[in-house]
């Protein structure tokens, strides 16, 4: 026996010209030239979605300091791995960031790219025989930082980059951490024990490692505490230990009396992660702001984003 059917012959309909529609032809990207500039790429990207959520963030970056609010840039070791430094270095020369913070992992790769010009070993071949992480040249200089942090009062991302500068490491002017140094501008380590390869090194020192982190975090909390009204937070790669470190230094902030409202937070990740997308994206602007999440791999999205910056800086 057929099933019934429903009888679509008096169904209501209309006329797609007279409807209020999301997308319209002004919308659409127009086909790139040869050899044009980067204002003109930009404006040839598609008005939706992420091209917009993108160029929003670089204009947000260049408003912040126009006037006079942080930029802040966290981020993981994968950003150092996949070539970024220089760029985000050069981003700081010029003034568009202020703070970087990051996890230890950043700050081993970083220092093997400025000691040796290369990083990152084959963790399998290694892990295999017992020596993953027995570099000690590498352990020595982070471990003695450490050290020289909780001695001296400096920040331990600070007392990395004197170290650095110090020792004239080979390829110094592509550290970001000595760059910082010679810059002025904190860049501070937020270290999870046992995290980082420099842990199992007998020049390790807990008490020293903990003393000088927790010291990185009272710095940050210091920079969040500014970030009201038009400043900006970068998550560049850290899924989890910066997202989480954030959070605490903004209820730190908020607790002591700041006003940090309506600012610009933004996720920069191969993959969109839970931690990044509820304590950077979402919960940090319930009060007043925007979060945005743009998805992609470093090496593309962060110059991409450093050329935004710049373009727009020289709109009038």
């Amino acid at each position: 026996m057929p099933f019934p059917e429903i009888d679509l012959s008096k169904v209501k309909t209309y006329r797609a010209m007279a409807r209020p529609s999301k997308v319209s032809t002004t919308l659409e990207g127009k086909p790139p030239k040869y050899g044009m500039h980067m204002g003109d790429f930009l404006r040839s990207l598609p008005a939706v979605l992420k091209a917009e959520e993108f160029k929003s963030v670089a204009r947000a970056v260049v408003s912040a300091r126009r006037h006079d609010k942080p930029v802040i840039a966290m981020l993981g070791g994968h950003v150092i791995k996949t070539g970024c430094s220089p760029i985000l270095a050069d981003l700081a020369a010029q003034g568009f960031i202020t703070h970087f913070a990051s996890n230890g992992s950043a700050a081993v790769h970083d220092t093997e790219l400025a000691c040796c010009g290369h990083t990152s070993e084959d963790v399998a071949e290694h892990l295999a025989d017992g020596s993953f992480g027995m570099a000690a040249d590498t352990a020595e200089l982070i471990n003695t930082a450490a050290r020289r942090a909780v001695a001296s009062g400096e920040g331990f991302g600070e007392a990395v980059g004197g170290l650095l500068v110090d020792r004239k490491a080979p390829h110094l002017n592509r550290a970001l951490l000595a760059r910082s140094y010679q810059l002025g501008l904190p860049y501070t380590l937020h270290v999870a024990l046992g995290t980082d390869i420099v842990h199992q090194h007998p020049t390790a020192s807990g008490a020293a490692i903990g003393e000088a982190s927790l010291r990185d975090f009272r710095i940050l909390a210091a920079s969040v505490a500014g970030l009201g009204q038009g400043g900006v937070l970068l998550n560049l790669g850290s899924a989890v230990v910066m997202p989480e470190v954030f959070l605490k230094a903004l209820a730190v902030a908020r607790n002591l009396g700041h006003d940090v409202a309506d600012f610009i937070t933004a996720n920069f990740d191969m993959i969109q992660h839970y931690r990044p997308t509820v304590n950077v994206v979402n919960r940090p602007v319930l009060k007043g702001g925007r979060g945005y999440a743009i998805t992609g791999h470093h090496e593309i999205m962060i110059p991409l984003l450093a050329a935004a910056i710049l373009e727009y800086a020289q709109e009038s």
